[in-house]
């Protein structure tokens, strides 16, 4: 039996929904699908009925939104940047009401709104791109860059990317044209089989270090002497590269990750500096890749913590640290919590270099370790994945009463879910502020501020 086709049809965007969903409509019903921005004429296949909507998938723009006036980007091709035919101010503006929509639909008010801070830079802000080898058609020549826009296997050479520095597309240039020369070819992820899968390049925005991570299968040899050559003798750069790694990577899945780690060249870490404290960072180690957004983000916690001094500081999903060290700096004492043991340990690293010895780390899941925990913390700060805290946990959390909570969020969506637990259980949203720390993208990070109401 043939399958049946979706239907498509012709619409207009009338709205969008956090994050990156736009809102249509057909026959007196809803449509939702990711994509788009509100005013933009689409075409869009209609693809599952639900109760109160139709789910769809958006196939193309036909005209332009009257907000888009930016035009000189990858925008039909690249995949990356949702917002980046958008004047920046546009864009915030954006941000701010469907975040704000949000609070609305979940009735969170009465809080002080403090508005949305614009990242120190919304050029070439990003300290980390991570590119794939590919091609942009099947048959073409090699290919280094970012998936094409709804094409998982097939990638655009991202020559004019304007949220990359401008090192990184010197260096994904030079890499391209040299595995082009020796025809190494690409890892085909249908069939699992070829060499070269991705580039990741970091650099330390701060100290100009720059490390450059090759990717590949094991399925044959990679002349890794020419690499090293090539980059190090590549002229222009603004930055310094002080190591290049070569990551045997044989998974099935389009991630990254190590089989084996081999350094070919310096150091395997760079040092970034935020608000006065170093941070090694290693080849998977998480950080925030807006090095300067990522102070101002910081910054706006530890201001909601308010006066800390001689108090106790618990940072709950704590990743490399870095929250529990700017506090750390005034606070009695810091209790950090995280479940990935290398992050952990890098955060100790890190804590050590900048000579705080007033901080307790631990791995472990939250989940688990706040059972054990006899403290009891004045001031707790919770930065948590995109999934929010877990519905396990959160009581727990709540349960240690402290005067003060700081929620740090990159996903308002599961921030609202968890803010009404916290009201549930007797706590009031104080503040909220926006910090853009993804320009071009639908994402955008929230801080929060909530105190003990007094009974």
């Amino acid at each position: 039996m043939a399958r049946k086709k979706n239907k498509v049809i012709e619409t207009l965007i009338i709205d969008n929904i956090f994050p990156n969903k736009s809102v249509a409509e057909h026959e007196g019903k809803k449509v939702i699908f990711k994509g788009g921005i509100k005013g933009q004429k689409v075409r869009v296949a209609l693809k599952k009925r639900k109760k109160d909507y139709i789910e769809g998938r958006l196939l193309e723009v036909l005209e332009r939104s009257p907000l888009e006036k930016n035009l000189d980007c990858h925008y039909d091709d690249c995949g990356g940047c949702t917002y980046q035919t958008l004047l920046y101010q546009d864009e915030l503006e954006l941000k701010k009401e469907l975040v704000l929509d949000l609070f609305e639909r979940e009735n969170i008010g009465g809080f002080n709104f403090l508005g949305i801070e614009m990242s120190p830079h919304v050029e070439g802000y990003r300290n980390k791109m991570e590119y794939t080898f590919g091609d942009s058609e099947k048959g073409g020549p090699l290919v280094l860059g970012l998936h094409k826009r709804g094409r998982f296997y097939e990638v655009v050479d991202s020559d004019a990317c304007g949220i990359a520095d401008g090192d990184f597309t010197k260096i994904r240039r030079t890499t391209m044209k040299y595995f082009r020369r020796l025809n190494t070819p690409h890892y085909n992820k249908r069939k699992h089989e070829g060499i070269l899968r991705h580039l990741v390049i970091r650099k330390a925005l701060s100290t100009g270090e720059i490390m450059v991570n090759l990717v590949t299968t094991s399925q044959g040899e990679v002349n890794t002497e020419g690499f090293v050559e090539g980059l190090l003798n590549l002229e222009g750069l603004e930055g310094n590269i002080t190591g290049i790694l070569h990551t045997i990577n044989d998974g099935l899945g389009d991630v990254v990750q190590a089989d084996r780690l081999t350094l070919l060249y310096g150091k395997d870490y760079i040092t970034e500096e935020i608000l006065g404290l170093k941070f090694k960072i290693s080849p998977f180690s998480f950080f925030q890749t807006n090095t300067f957004g990522a102070e101002r983000l910081y910054s706006i916690a530890r201001e909601f913590a308010g006066d800390i001094n001689d108090k106790v500081v618990f940072d709950l999903y704590s990743g490399t640290g870095t929250i529990a060290q700017i506090m750390a700096g005034v606070a009695k004492r810091v209790v950090a919590i995280e479940i990935v043991e290398e992050a952990v340990e890098k955060a100790r690293e890190n804590a050590q270099l900048n000579g705080l010895n007033n901080i307790d780390f631990i791995v472990g899941d939250v989940l688990k370790v706040v059972d054990n925990l006899k403290e009891k913390p004045d001031v707790v700060v919770i930065d948590p994945p995109r999934d929010g805290i877990h519905p396990k946990a959160i009581n727990k959390i709540i349960d240690f009463n402290p005067a003060t909570f700081v929620y740090v969020s990159c996903n308002p969506v599961t921030l609202v879910r968890d803010l009404k637990v916290f009201m549930e259980r007797g706590y009031k949203v104080e503040k909220l502020k926006l910090m853009d720390m993804f320009p071009r993208t639908p994402h955008v990070e929230c801080v929060v501020l909530m105190s003990r109401v007094m009974s």
